[in-house]
């Protein structure tokens, strides 16, 4: 029996009386399979797709079960896309830019070169149609997606050696996914798509001359600090990196008005809960990291404005695809308007907070 014939036969029983009532209750309970991009227990990551699981299972008091997997437990880190779109499992947690190849406009719903930052994506997401364009995309895949998590800021990476122009990335074997990462093609680099469990030893082996991660606690976390000193807190390429949350589309359409909520919501807590985790560790993890003997570093003027050629030369290659251009335009308005009147008051007023009160 399929899942839709299944809820229909435990949701019926109106002439059937109060005895039937608690058992239809019971047996309408289900264990939804979450597949993850995270090894199991990576900093931050894995915690956002377990707080998705906790609190779906909260919310629905005990109806819905939500089985996490991290990367390599069903599927890897890079089939979990396709393994949600064919039924093989219920639901991801996960970066979207991973799936670029399945369509570039997916690199919106987790972070762009010179794009948003984390309160930027929430403005755009939630109040100038960020929500809905993910939702156009996932329909395109039997996809039904929220955003579920956001790491803040991620910094510019590790390298075993110093930057100090933009001829240092040709031929340099860097991890970075995404339109960041395709960027850095475009400067000579030879760019990396590794799931995050197997960074560590990729750069510990050799595989790779540097990485980016995800911030300082996660990347302390990693172990990253035992094998290169050289390091970028300030990058180009993901301001306010978003997870999301995809359901199958037919699992989504199965379940009642009040899951579908639950799922809704579930994902919009997470996403808090997971910024603020890591804007409240990675501050002191970078005192730590530096009293351990690691650089602290800045990429020259010159690698900023190579960044920056590069990134455009990306989406401008793009831009050809209508849905692209639509999310792109979309997205840019809105980053351009929330940074307006963010500069004029929070910005103007943080700086004035540090000059006056040290």
């Amino acid at each position: 029996m399929d899942r839709r014939a299944f809820l229909k036969t435990t949701t019926m029983g109106g002439a059937a009386g109060v005895a039937l009532a608690a058992p239809a209750y019971a047996q309408g309970k289900r264990t939804l399979t979450m597949v993850t991009t995270w090894g199991r227990g990576l900093a931050g990551v894995h915690d956002a797709a377990q707080r998705m699981a906790d609190n779906m299972s909260m919310m629905s008091d005990g109806q819905l079960t939500v089985d996490v997997k991290a990367a390599g437990e069903l599927v890897g880190a890079f089939e979990v896309f396709d393994a949600v779109t064919s039924g093989q499992a219920d639901m991801y947690n996960g970066a979207d830019y991973y799936f670029v190849g399945q369509h570039p406009g997916y690199a919106y719903f987790t972070a762009v070169p010179f794009g948003m930052t984390a309160q930027e994506t929430l403005n755009w997401y939630y109040h100038a149609g960020g929500m809905e364009l993910h939702d156009e995309l996932g329909q395109i895949f039997g996809l039904k997606a929220f955003l579920g998590g956001n790491t803040g800021a991620q910094s510019g990476g590790w390298f075993r050696d110093e930057i100090t122009g933009p001829e240092d990335f040709r031929g340099l074997k860097f991890r970075m996914p995404g339109l960041g990462g395709q960027a850095l093609g475009k400067m000579g680099a030879s760019v990396q798509n590794l799931p995050g469990a197997e960074v560590y030893q990729a750069l510990a082996s050799g595989a790779i001359d540097g990485t980016e991660w995800l911030g300082p606690w996660a990347d302390e976390k990693a172990g990253f600090q035992e094998v290169a000193k050289n390091y970028y807190p300030a990058g180009f390429h993901e301001p306010g990196a978003a997870l999301s949350n995809a359901m199958n589309r037919d699992v989504y359409d199965s379940l009642t008005p009040a899951q579908q909520r639950i799922f809704k919501v579930a994902s919009g807590e997470c996403h808090q809960w997971s910024l603020a985790q890591f804007l409240t560790n990675n501050a002191l993890a970078l005192g730590r990291l530096e009293s351990a003997g690691v650089t602290l570093r800045e990429f020259p003027q010159e690698v900023w404005d190579a960044f920056g050629a590069a990134s455009r030369e990306v989406t401008e290659e793009n831009m050809g695809d209508d849905l692209f251009a639509r999310i792109h335009n979309s997205a840019t308005e809105s980053m351009r308007a929330s940074s307006r009147w963010i500069t004029r008051s929070e910005g103007k007023y943080r700086a004035e907070r540090d000059r006056v009160m040290g």
